[in-house]
């Protein structure tokens, strides 16, 4: 059984890394903000090992109105454990979060790869791709939290 849970963002590189940057130094896997108090990293363990990761970083877009955005960044799990709804749940738990916190806004921008996938999780695109340097191309995706 899956389980989530807070982790250090440190402990967020062992899926950054070959998921996220591949064929790049372990330095490319700290994030500016990771660090921040409002910064949230969850790992997603299965039997004990670490195969999913999600960071919720406290940052407004200024594309969107709201004032109480969160942006997700490092969302990844291993290859070898895709197609098992684990990306799904780290979303939820992210939204989850997002939601006990009040927040308006969640953002990202998205591998154009992964889409598809977000459509799916209810997330809209917005504007038009752009190419993050030595990342590849990405598109900026959102969805309003719905504060019942």
């Amino acid at each position: 059984m899956a389980i989530i849970k807070k982790i250090a963002a440190t402990a967020t590189y062992s899926v950054r890394l070959p998921v996220l940057r591949k064929g790049k130094p372990i330095e490319s896997c700290h994030f500016d903000g990771d660090d921040l108090e409002s910064t949230q990293h969850f790992g997603l363990y299965l039997s004990q090992k670490l195969v999913g990761i999600i960071s919720l970083f406290k940052k407004n877009n200024p594309t969107f109105l709201e004032k109480n955005q969160y942006q997700i960044r490092g969302m990844a799990v291993l290859e070898s454990h895709r197609k098992k709804d684990f990306g799904k749940a780290l979303i939820i738990h992210g939204e989850e979060e997002c939601k006990n916190q009040g927040i308006d806004l969640i953002w990202f921008n998205a591998r154009m790869e992964a889409i598809g996938f977000y459509e799916k999780m209810g997330y809209q695109k917005k504007g038009i791709s752009f190419d993050i340097p030595d990342v590849g191309e990405h598109i900026v995706m959102f969805k309003k939290n719905k504060n019942e």
